[in-house]
């Protein structure tokens, strides 16, 4: 079964990795000062909360998690990799823009965002290609 978890950075700076379900009678949320930590942490929730229901002879289900970044987060986690100009070229998205998306003074319009997802899957396929000699 799929779950949806959300990344985002909080205002605090930790990162918080949380389920958007209302599918089940539970939430699982991890939190830490890195991306890993939050990770981490969320998945040992999981692995908890699986023993608990066992010890309890209660059923519960086996989850395959999509990760979903907001804007915010996932452009201040790879800042250090991608450049707002860079991600300018390759997305077509205003680096001016980009600093306000990953400041959170503003939010993208949803027609934006499908525009950087489309410019990092073609940016992302294009090196898949690449070949050195």
């Amino acid at each position: 079964m799929k779950a949806k978890v959300i990344i985002e950075r909080g205002s605090d700076g930790l990162f918080s990795y949380y389920m958007n379900e209302d599918t089940f009678d539970f939430g699982l949320n991890g939190q830490g000062n890195t991306i890993e930590e939050a990770k981490k942490e969320f998945l040992s929730v999981y692995s908890e909360l699986k023993d608990m229901y066992l010890k309890e002879n209660k059923e519960f289900p086996k989850l395959e998690f999509e990760y979903e970044y907001d804007m915010s987060s996932f452009l201040n986690y790879y800042s250090g990799i991608l450049s707002k100009s860079g991600l300018e070229k390759i997305t077509g998205v205003n680096q001016k823009q980009l600093w306000h998306y990953s400041s959170g003074r503003k939010k993208p319009a949803r027609t934006t965002i499908k525009k950087i997802q489309i410019g990092l899957h073609n940016f992302s396929k294009e090196l898949g290609q690449v070949q050195f000699v």
